[in-house]
């Protein structure tokens, strides 16, 4: 019921993300269901009836991806302080937001039933005419139930468990790692804290308090009187940690007022403090995951070449191999996973050689908004490569693209361009603040707006040419 009242009284942009969810649940879940149609009008052709179905993953991926990135944007289900005391942490919002997205799935995937039954003609009582169709949408033939439901469930259960394992609570761990040294006790190895001589005093200490009196003169053989008559006195404590701290009280108190009490004024103690929390760890720079991306892409453009020089060059209206499918989800994966990294880079080069404040805001930028437009970024290229070599492939005479392989490129492409820019709309709203101060400390906006330009300019020279080196090396093996 929570999921179903922040749907209902949610945003329209946040209505219209949803609605884009839907829509890519109903396109995906329909190529689904005309690769059903396929296996049960073709039962001799096993094999080329699971490649149409293997071929809907490039859909069903790119819809869940788009699912994921909506959630993530999501206003409605972001934490915010106070809210666990009314039931609603981390663990809490992280399940409406699967749930809401999980509706929005299976209410495309609704669609995608009643389409593909009117056009079957189940609802109408007229079936279509022509031959495609009648093999995409086995006429004549009953739907098995379980299957239908199964390829149905498949675009909601994969969309909700992967937001569910994107915004899962994640504990703060520390990631300071102490220096190696002698332990308690004479213990050497890697330990938590370093503890030194001073810490093993902490044992049976007291706590004294020295009070502001009167000038009076202190009694002999007393040490209290005599630290309390002293101009400065010296704390010395000994933290949690091991480390030796020292605390010098005022050298002139203020004499206590007729009638008031005497005024403590220095707590010395050397039992153990409690720390203060740590501060929570920068973000990381997200350039570890760049050299896998690398290899991972450079093993799938050497899959398709071994996979494309031991077979044909498909003809037009036939599908790849299961060989170069798998070579262009490796390379699409290497780049989704070199994205972030590479937009780092893009960020750390517009800032090198005496950077300008231009520059070096829009450097800047990309470096912090490398984690959130850079895989995306990736996505985007791979699915721009994967087009040039369809385009470069499918060249010859004839119909190059069926109406099913049409929906499906549409699909992929449409949710990779919105993937993007719900991303990049994030982005936007996530530096809101910095903007505003900026703009408070008397920046013009034509900076803000020529940062955002240069910002663009840098990621096409660098995504630009890598994407058409990919293409190009992809293509190769098929062109022959």
């Amino acid at each position: 019921m929570l999921a179903l009242r922040l749907t209902r009284t949610a945003h329209l942009a946040v209505h219209l993300r949803r609605l884009l969810v839907a829509v890519a649940s109903a396109g995906t879940g329909f190529l689904l269901l005309s690769a059903l149609g396929y296996a049960l009008s073709h039962p001799d052709t096993p094999g080329a009836a699971a490649l149409r179905l293997a071929w809907c993953a490039a859909p069903l991926a790119a819809a869940v991806h788009l699912a994921v990135t909506v959630a993530r944007t999501d206003p409605g289900t972001r934490p915010r302080s106070g809210l666990s005391a009314i039931g609603l942490g981390p663990g809490r919002l992280m399940a409406v937001s699967a749930t809401t997205t999980a509706l929005a799935a299976a209410l495309g995937s609704v669609a995608a039933l009643f389409l593909y039954l009117q056009l079957r003609g189940d609802l109408t009582g007229s079936p279509p005419s022509g031959r495609v169709a009648a093999d995409a949408l086995a006429v004549g033939q009953s739907l098995p139930a379980p299957a239908v439901l199964t390829l149905l469930v498949l675009v909601p259960a994969l969309a909700s468990a992967a937001v569910a394992h994107t915004l899962r609570p994640r504990d703060p761990r520390p990631t300071t790692t102490a220096p190696r040294g002698y332990g308690r006790f004479g213990a050497y190895g890697w330990g938590k804290t370093r503890e030194t001589f001073g810490a093993y005093g902490r044992f049976g200490s007291r706590t004294t308090a020295v009070t502001a009196g009167s000038r009076a003169e202190p009694a002999a053989g007393s040490r209290a009187d005599v630290a309390a008559g002293s101009r400065a006195d010296v704390a010395a404590q000994v933290g949690a940690g091991g480390g030796l701290r020292t605390q010098v009280s005022d050298p002139r108190p203020p004499a206590p007022t007729d009638g008031a009490a005497e005024t403590p004024v220095t707590t010395q103690t050397l039992d153990p403090q409690p720390e203060p929390a740590p501060e929570p760890a920068p973000r990381p720079q997200n350039t570890t995951a760049l050299p896998w991306g690398i290899a991972v892409l450079a093993a799938g453009l050497t899959v398709e070449t071994y996979t494309g020089n031991a077979s044909t060059a498909p003809t037009p209206g036939t599908a790849p191999s299961a060989g170069v499918l798998i070579g262009w989800a490796l390379a699409a994966l290497g780049l989704a996973l070199a994205g972030p990294g590479l937009t780092h880079l893009c960020g750390r080069l517009l800032q090198a050689a005496r950077p300008g404040a231009l520059r070096l805001l829009a450097g800047r930028v990309l470096m912090e908004e490398s984690h959130r437009i850079g895989r995306p970024l990736g996505v985007v290229a791979a699915v721009a490569a994967a087009a040039y070599v369809a385009a470069t492939v499918y060249d010859g005479d004839g119909p190059a693209f069926g109406p099913l392989a049409t929906l499906g490129a549409l699909l992929v492409a449409g949710c990779t361009v919105a993937t993007l820019l719900t991303a990049a709309v994030a982005a936007k709203h996530a530096r809101a603040d910095t903007t505003d101060a900026l703009l408070r400390l008397g920046a013009p906006p034509a900076t803000l707006r020529g940062a955002a330009a240069v910002r663009a300019a840098a990621l096409l020279a660098l995504f630009g040419p890598l994407t058409l080196v990919v293409a190009v090396l992809a293509a190769l093996p098929l062109d022959h």
